[in-house]
């Protein structure tokens, strides 16, 4: 006969080791809180709920441990979990949801009356959210490092960054409410994290007795401590430039309480978060908060990049311990701080490999003064790597060459984009210039707008030709539309990858991914994050296609591509019609029967189009100018016509109405498009298609596709799903007007 005394005093005997740092209740708690959550607890939904164990820890209130206990390891988990009183998972799954109203819990299900079969399962539920995630392994750990990795993982970093996203809009508010300027705010932040890095400072700025001798002790305290860290001459005098505002700023420097107020918040909640969560670009993300108010730096192209796709550059790139990684338009040092995560970690603890990577191997340059101060003060923050960071042009030769000597092996930047095409730099020419800089082999990897990639002639496919005649294109990833969603900057963007100092072989196959879906949503405060955590997941997907360089239809194509041609994944890949269910198709016949009926059509004279799925094989597919002849609608706009009632129909690139904007009078000139194509929009709603079965006009936006051998009505609106199930290839700057003829469809049986 089982005996769950003997797994309890298991888990009881482990945690007594950590009595110093953590108090262990049995059964109720002591704690008024804990004690009222656990009142409807039950596991029979009966009343109070009774864990085996509640384990609180002294130095942080918000953070409990759960345990449930059965003796019987197949009483380990039910699949539904639903069987609470039964089950050791579901059991503490469920006091985890009463108890997750107030704290954030680990909830543990350990099942075994011996060691040798103790099965053990954890999981982590935080405050306010909806479930648990599993965590941690199959073992009991030491109560410190329960704690540790809580405070470490990625759902509490989620958490934590949410919170700091809400407190930087309220230091948004305070400092924009006290005049303090857009472009100072975050220099501002950067100095206080950097001074409250001083012992003497931390201690005393309290005690000054007037908000002028605050400024200055705090403006000069970061001045001794950025030159204690070996930046000189230049640099410091470029820096204390920067800084120098915090002595003269009226508001600063006149109102009582103002700097000690911002001080003490900010030590509270931003400086305690970045200890905690190492390597996050924490001044990167508050600077785009700032820019929300500001228009000067938007109209200099600065478009931060987002944490989550800095790491994966670094993955990408897999940055290891010996990368010397390069960054020749640094902004705030995003890319640098994530590769120096992955360094650190490769080196495994060895502190001089450690000291050599923070001080010898991580490069940037930035040409604007305030933007070359938020740099260095993060890289300050994160521990170093600001002594190797050059204020300056990255074309200039002197630093081109200060740079190519040290041999930097990994590229990874995102450079200023275009707003003047005329005068700004293009964003082709930073990737040059960083690919100039690297070693041999060395992998560069750039995000840029899509245009540069689609580009089949002009000044960018010159450039195109310059990076082939010297690197290898290795992949490109078409990226979400909405990435740079948190910036309020619309540019759609891709990622190009490329080895250093190896011309394009023409045989070369380049991998190309649509990696449109990074799985985050958008939300009032958080903006776009991760909210559903899947973004590892997909990351982990990304970067093994690209590794392995794996084809699948819909989602990745291995291509040889050429200067002239378009570097994306939507020009070349196969569709996925498999995913073009029968229901898709029922509601474009749908939407066609409602298009007549609201169009005061007979809808008794209607017959609705049999099933046509099973005539269609996916998987044998043709071009559609090979079933269809396309024609370009009549140079008409709708502008220049007469509409009437009862007039011809006009066919315009809207996605509603059967495509139909108006009825027009007939021109004596111009014949209307006969009736029974299928019509295409070209552009606008991209790729929309319809039935029509009477004559129309239309524009030379639209396709006319009549076919070459007869079709029923079923057939024609099956078409019509399979072209918009392309939809996905032609968004934002490409349109379809070139290459529809060459699409590939599915073939009739």
């Amino acid at each position: 006969m089982t005996n769950e005394r003997k797994t309890e005093q298991i888990v009881r005997s482990h945690f007594e080791r950590c009595l110093d740092f953590v108090k262990i209740e049995e059964q109720s708690s002591d704690i008024t809180k804990i004690d009222k959550l656990l009142k409807s607890a039950s596991k029979k939904g009966t009343g109070k709920g009774f864990p085996e164990f509640i384990i609180t820890f002294n130095k942080n209130n918000d953070f409990l441990i759960v345990v449930e206990c059965k003796a019987d390891i197949l009483k380990h988990e039910n699949l539904n979990h639903d069987k609470f009183s039964d089950y050791a998972i579901d059991g503490v799954l469920l006091y985890a949801s009463f108890l997750s109203k107030e704290y954030d819990v680990l909830a543990i299900a350990v099942s075994g009356e011996t060691k040798q079969q103790l099965k053990v399962s954890h999981f982590l539920h935080l405050k306010g959210e909806r479930k648990a995630v599993p965590m941690f392994g199959d073992k009991l750990l030491p109560a410190q490092d329960y704690l540790n990795g809580y405070l470490k993982s990625p759902e509490k970093l989620r958490q934590d960054y949410n919170t700091l996203l809400a407190y930087s809009k309220l230091l948004n508010k305070k400092l924009h409410s006290n005049k303090i300027s857009e472009n100072n705010r975050a220099l501002l932040l950067s100095c206080i994290l950097i001074a409250l890095e001083d012992d003497a400072f931390r201690n005393s700025y309290g005690k000054k007795t007037t908000p002028k001798k605050l400024a200055d002790f705090l403006a000069n305290t970061v001045s001794e401590k950025l030159e204690e860290a070996n930046i000189t001459h230049d640099k410091l005098n470029n820096l204390n430039i920067q800084f120098g505002f915090i002595k003269t700023d009226t508001s600063l420097t006149t109102k009582d309480g103002l700097l000690k107020e911002l001080i003490d918040e900010i030590d509270t909640n931003i400086n305690q978060f970045i200890k905690t969560h190492e390597y996050f670009d924490v001044l990167g993300q508050l600077y785009i908060e700032f820019l929300r108010y500001a228009n000067s730096d938007k109209s200099m192209g600065i478009v931060l990049t987002p944490p989550h796709i800095t790491e994966l550059f670094a993955e990408l790139a897999q940055v290891n311990k010996n990368s010397i990684v390069y960054d020749n338009c640094i902004g705030t040092g995003g890319f640098l701080i994530s590769a120096m995560k992955y360094m650190i970690k490769d080196a495994e603890g060895d502190e001089a490999k450690i000291k050599e990577i923070k001080t010898s191997q991580l490069i940037g340059t930035e040409y604007q003064a305030h933007i070359f101060a938020l740099a260095v003060s993060n890289m300050y923050i994160h521990q170093d790597g600001k002594t190797n960071i050059t204020k300056g042009n990255c074309f200039d030769d002197d630093i081109v060459q200060q740079v190519k000597a040290k041999k930097p092996t990994v590229g990874l930047l995102n450079p200023p984009y275009q707003s003047d095409k005329k005068k700004d730099t293009d964003e082709l020419l930073f990737v040059l210039n960083n690919l100039e800089c690297l070693a041999d082999g060395g992998t560069c990897i750039a995000i840029v707008p899509m245009q540069k990639a689609l580009a089949t002639s002009g000044k960018i496919a010159e450039l195109k030709k310059k990076l082939l005649d010297k690197n290898t294109l290795e992949a490109v990833f078409s990226m979400p539309d909405e990435l740079f969603f948190n910036s309020n900057v619309s540019v759609v963007t891709c990622v190009m990858v490329f080895t250093a100092h190896k011309k394009h072989s023409p045989n070369k196959k380049t991998f190309l991914g649509y990696y449109k879906d990074d799985g985050f949503i958008k939300r009032k405060i958080q903006g776009r994050h991760d909210g559903l955590s899947v973004w590892k997941s997909i990351k982990d997907k990304w970067i093994s296609y690209f590794i392995n360089r794996e084809d699948e239809a819909g989602f990745s194509v291995n291509k040889a591509v050429t200067a002239t041609g378009e570097w994306c994944a939507e020009a070349y890949m196969i569709t996925n019609y498999a995913t073009l269910l029968e229901q898709d198709i029922i509601q474009k016949t749908k939407n066609y029967v409602a298009y007549k009926f609201l169009n005061n059509y007979n809808i008794h004279s209607l017959s609705l189009p049999e099933n046509t799925v099973a005539k269609f094989d996916t998987k044998k597919l043709e071009k559609l100018s090979d079933v269809f002849d396309i024609r370009l609608g009549k140079s008409l706009e709708l502008i220049n016509c007469e509409e009437v009632e009862n007039g011809i129909t006009f066919v315009s690139r809207t996605s509603a109405n059967n495509g139909i904007v108006a009825r027009v009078k007939e021109w004596e000139t111009v014949k209307p498009m006969p009736a029974g194509a299928i019509t295409v929009a070209l552009s606008g709603s991209v790729l929309s298609s319809f039935y029509q079965e009477e004559p129309f006009y239309t524009s030379f936006h639209i396709a006319c596709l009549y076919p070459k051998q007869s079709l029923t009505k079923a057939e024609m609106l099956f078409y019509c799903a399979a072209i918009e199930h392309n939809k996905y290839r032609y968004n934002f700057g490409r349109q379809a007007n070139k290459t529809l003829k060459d699409l590939l469809i599915p073939i009739i049986h």
